[in-house]
């Protein structure tokens, strides 16, 4: 229970937060690797082999309403905090996950620190994508997916993709400077953040 003991010690810096969306991201890569799941399946009938998933840390929410929710629990980690980084949602008080039946996608830093997620339904849901909100540790105007990876890259330029997939199936076919823009828009940020790189 490591977790919530420093975090009511710290007063929620958001050091916790990243530690936290780590801790969530390891929940789904198990879910996504050690058993039979929809993620794994769709993934794989994409072409994506096992060591680019593993790359990214691919995962898989399932589809039941509060197995990460129940994972956290046992951690001591306050709802609160859940409900803020967006990985539960509550209604009537009650507490269920909101990644749920999804391939989950862990987007990253610059650094490789986990500030948020996107999850893509499988089946005929809606939204097909589902993203995490804007928090204190997530700015998706200020964030590229991908870039943790790509700015290692030797290559003398940078591939502005749509989304996840597209930067993973780049990545695969050996365009290691593949990134994606969070959402529809392209800030100024992001580009200035491309320029850097």
């Amino acid at each position: 229970n490591g977790l919530a003991v420093s975090f009511h010690k710290s007063g929620g810096d958001r050091e916790k937060y990243y530690e936290i969306n780590k801790e969530a991201a390891r929940f789904f890569y198990r879910a996504f690797t050690e058993q039979k799941n929809a993620g794994y399946t769709y993934m794989k009938n994409r072409g994506m082999e096992d060591a680019i998933l593993k790359k990214f840390g691919i995962g898989y929410a399932d589809d039941s309403w509060d197995s990460l929710y129940a994972y956290f629990k046992k951690k001591d980690v306050p709802e609160k905090i859940l409900l803020e980084l967006g990985l539960i949602s509550e209604s009537k008080g009650k507490y269920y996950d909101k990644f749920r039946n999804r391939v989950m996608f862990p987007i990253m830093d610059s650094r490789g620190k986990v500030i948020g997620f996107g999850g893509r339904v499988m089946g005929d849901g809606k939204p097909k994508y589902l993203n995490s909100p804007e928090t204190r540790v997530f700015d998706k105007s200020r964030n590229l997916y991908g870039l943790h990876l790509a700015r290692t890259s030797r290559k003398p330029n940078i591939i502005l993709c749509e989304g996840y997939m597209d930067v993973i199936a780049m990545h695969q076919a050996g365009f290691n400077q593949a990134v994606a823009s969070l959402g529809t828009a392209f800030t100024q940020q992001q580009s200035t953040i491309l320029k850097r790189y």
